[in-house]
């Protein structure tokens, strides 16, 4: 943002102005891949990898800051991983490229992208990424450098996606059939373009060895991982790709009759009909219907991220999804999405950057913005049920997970953060209770791996009971009490017998 820009911003926002201070000042990218210290694992001294960090710069800007920030190799690794896909991504999409053109190309892209020299210039135009494709050789070169544990995955993921693109562009062009038509379709597209990018991230960081082993074998959640990012964009997209020519939305969803009759109409026949103003408020519904459809892959999404324990794979794979929840929301009952390409304001990217930095504050995150989605949502949107459901289950994990009663509270001399439970809340006396259960257990426990089950428990491992303290001086008091009344008699009976 420009100077001026940013006087306008804090004239009419101050607050968000003030988040974008604070993300510049503590919150910009810690990691230089060009330092010398870093040339070891960037490449950045070689001039092909130079030139493919200046690629995924041009390519996306949204991804190329969390990329740099992964530690150590799987920067690049996930640098030339991303440029391999959206190389053969370009291919895919470009229209003014004919079928038996298209198809070899597809279908070969895992050796291509392997062969030295291989470049590729016959892309329309007006296809923003062509240029890869021109100097495609420097990504071939800085592959070909890569270790086989990582080599292997890239190509195992590139044949698999290329085969699906393949198949649904053939079909295309051979049949004259532009739409998916069932949601099953939709599905497996959205699999194949973003789901096998899940997955073979996944198997990448099992790999490296930042995350476990078995993480790489969580397909499903990595999958859906994927279709909630692609299926937000294409949602988001709407108005792009009709004008594109580019039709992602199924038919079951769009041309269902139910939506039309709402309003008194037939279902649309054209998907451009939707964003035509009369249409208003049959599109809204067809729009819901589609979040509804990506808010059934939340809750798996929220799953994957709590498994992960390195901290810069954390936050390139919760970053995109929490972009994702505020992009729905921003969408969602917002007839502006027909008509142009909208986005979360920077403010809010920033916000969002800065707090998705732990699984509890994402799924904060996501409960807000569902309750935000689910406050828009009317009974007479058919999808209204869906969306009820859908955004319950969120807020349903994030209770179950990360209780609201519970609260972090980080001492003075910057130790552990303790528990605070709510004393307001009534589920607060069952969780004191179970956690002095857990105490006494756990006591029990090391008793009896020590074999002194029966004996006298030390002092150390006796529970901190406030109330058993108290009963011991009041019994201490009691006793000595006692003892000087005994005295006092005692003394007052022998007085009496000696006066006798």
């Amino acid at each position: 943002m420009g100077a001026m820009s940013m006087l306008v911003l804090l004239l009419t926002h101050p607050v968000e102005f003030r988040t974008l201070i604070q993300y510049k000042l503590y919150h910009e990218s810690n990691r230089d891949v060009s330092a010398p210290s870093e040339h070891i694992h960037s490449g950045w001294d070689r001039p092909s990898m130079r030139r493919c960090w200046e690629f995924l710069d041009l390519t996306s800007r949204s991804f190329s800051g969390v990329i740099k920030e992964l530690e150590g190799d799987l920067a690049r690794i996930i640098c030339l991983f991303y440029l391999v896909l959206r190389g053969l991504d370009t291919i895919e999409d470009d229209m003014t490229l004919p079928d038996e053109k298209k198809q070899p190309l597809l279908r070969s892209f895992h050796e291509l992208t392997l062969t030295p020299g291989w470049t590729f210039n016959e892309n329309g135009p007006d296809e923003k990424d062509r240029q890869l494709l021109v100097e495609y050789t420097v990504v071939s070169e800085e592959l070909n450098r890569v270790d086989a544990r990582y080599l292997d995955v890239i190509i195992d993921i590139t044949k698999k996606m290329e085969t699906g693109m393949a198949d649904y562009a053939h079909r295309a062009a051979t049949t004259g059939q532009l739409y998916i038509e069932k949601v099953a379709e939709y599905d497996l597209y959205c699999h194949y373009v973003a789901g096998l990018v899940g997955e073979g991230a996944t198997r990448l960081w099992s790999a490296s060895g930042k995350e476990v082993p078995w993480l790489g074998e969580q397909l499903e959640l990595a999958n859906s991982m994927g279709l909630m990012l692609q299926k937000t964009n294409i949602i988001r997209d709407y108005r792009e790709d009709v004008d594109e020519r580019r039709f992602f939305w199924p038919r079951e969803i769009w041309g269902r009759e139910l939506y039309g009759k709402a309003v008194g109409r037939s279902g649309f026949k054209e998907m451009a009909e939707m964003y035509e103003p009369e249409n208003r408020q049959q599109a809204l519904w067809v729009q819901s219907a589609m979040v509804a459809n990506v808010l059934a892959h939340a809750v798996d999404s929220l799953d994957y991220l709590r498994l992960l324990k390195t901290q810069s794979v954390f936050n390139f794979c919760a970053i995109p999804q929490t972009m994702a929840m505020a992009t729905l929301c921003l969408c969602f009952m917002n007839y502006e999405m027909f008509q142009r390409n909208i986005k979360i304001r920077k403010a809010e990217a920033a916000s969002l950057i800065m707090r998705s930095t732990n699984p509890r504050d994402v799924s904060y995150i996501f409960r807000d913005y569902a309750r935000k989605i689910h406050s828009k949502a009317v009974p007479e949107d058919p999808s209204f049920l869906q969306i009820s459901v859908a955004c319950g289950k969120i807020e349903q994990w994030c209770e179950h997970h990360y209780p609201s009663f519970v609260t972090l509270s980080q001492s003075a001399s910057g130790a552990n953060a303790q528990q605070v439970f709510d004393p307001s809340d009534a589920r607060t006396q069952i969780a004191e209770l179970a956690q002095k259960k857990d105490q006494e257990l756990a006591i029990e426990k090391r008793l009896k791996e020590r074999g002194l089950a029966n004996g006298r428990v030390p002092r150390d491992e006796r529970p901190d009971d406030g109330k058993e303290i108290m009963y011991y001086v009041i019994a201490a008091l009691v006793l000595i009490f006692s003892v000087i009344v005994g005295i006092v008699w005692v003394v007052v009976q022998y007085l009496q017998h000696q006066n006798a």
